[in-house]
Parts: structure tokens; sequence; C-alpha cells
């Protein structure tokens, strides 16, 4: 099990739009803009992500397809190692994991009551503003030459999160985003395959609670 679902609150759209000379020049204000002046026009997102967490003395790595709807829709599918299922309706959100016959379900608005540092990702508001001390990571080593490493401090989560890490390739997307947690913590999210603006139906995001499966009412993150 996820061990703090509301981190998928933080990595909600994630293609941005801004020209490779402007990244090349490390003028961070610009980047942040284009992303801005990009998600005012993005309505949906489809990728496949791959999820590596370390903490705790264990690590583990999962895998899946994430699609994402303005306003607030997200659906975070996880196929391997195990079914698991993270829906959020833009009202109420719902994290599933078939193997324990358990469902857990907390409003949206509980979950923006954390401030999420990316929720501007959603349309909600900008990047400088949710991240403060934002500067080029250029002491972090990219997944590929060429790309460019942003970072930042979550402002009100200080207390929860050292920095927040965005990896930004030549052609201008986010191949990645890492969250590390003050308590050495590490989350770390790979997008593959991004599709931009494709026609997703409200269907995809909503659930029924299977027959026989537990429904426990909470707050993610608290």
């Amino acid at each position: 099990m996820l061990r703090n679902p509301i981190r998928l609150k933080f990595v909600a759209v994630l293609l941005i739009t801004f020209p490779p000379t402007i990244v090349q020049a490390g003028d961070v204000r610009a980047i942040a803009e284009g992303v801005d002046r990009h998600y005012n026009h993005l309505r949906t997102l489809e990728c496949e992500f791959t999820e590596i967490y370390s903490g705790s003395g264990s690590e583990r790595t999962e895998s899946g397809t994430l699609w994402l709807k303005k306003p607030g829709k997200m659906r975070w599918e996880y196929r391997s190692p195990k079914e698991k299922l993270f829906v959020g309706d833009g009202k109420q959100a719902w994290f599933y994991v078939p193997a324990e016959h358990q469902v857990r379900k907390t409003s949206m608005r509980k979950l923006d009551d954390l401030r999420s540092p990316l929720a501007f990702l959603l349309g909600k508001t900008r990047l400088e503003k949710e991240l403060g001390e934002l500067s080029l990571a250029p002491d972090v080593a990219p997944l590929a030459p060429g790309d460019v490493l942003l970072k930042g401090v979550p402002k009100g989560l200080e207390d929860r999160f050292r920095q927040v890490l965005l990896e930004i390739t030549p052609d201008s997307s986010i191949q990645r985003i890492v969250l590390q947690e003050v308590d050495g913590t590490t989350i770390e999210y790979r997008f593959n395959g991004q599709k931009e603006d494709v026609e997703i139906t409200d269907r995809r995001f909503e659930f029924a609670v299977p027959d026989g499966v537990e429904v426990i009412e909470e707050s993610f993150g608290q």
C-alpha cells in the first residue's frame, strides 16, 4: 500500500511548453511562467508512470497508467507488482487495493487542505507561488544528457518536505518528479509516453465500491 496517497496530488499534470533556449539560459522565472501558461490551456493528459519509493529501510518500484482531467480529476491505475487504484473525481477520492478488500475514501477538499506543492498543475496556482527558493539544481544528475533540473521547497509544508525536484527534457516536458521528505524518505515519479489533450470521459474518474469491500473514511496524509 502507498505510504501516503496524498503524494499523488503532487504530480497531477506533467507536460510544459517553453522554448529550449530559455532552459539553456537558466532563466528560472521564464521557465516557471512557461509552465503556468501551458497549464492554463491543458485539459487532459494520459501517460505511463513509474513510482520509486525509498525510505524506512525499504525500497520498491511500481508502475501503471495515469489519467488527468481538469478540474481536479485523476486516476492512478497501478498494474505492477500488484493492482492498486487511486481515483479522484474532483469532489471525492478513493484509494483501493483489491487484495486487501478495503477502500479508503476522503474528500478532494481535504487533500487540497494539505496544499500539495504541485497543485498548480491542476490549474489552481503558480509554480513560483507553490515552491519557495525555486532554482536550477545543477548538482543533481539528470536521467538523460541535456535534461535540466529545477528544485524548490513546498511553501507551507517545510516541516514535511526538504525539496521537490523537476527534471525537464530538451523538448520541454517533465520526465520525472522527486519528492524528498525531511525524514529521508524519497518518492520519485518517472513519466513516459505523455499524450496531451486526448479525449477522456468523466466515467474514467468514477468509482463504484465493489460488493464485500469495507469503506474507511479518512484524510490521506494526516
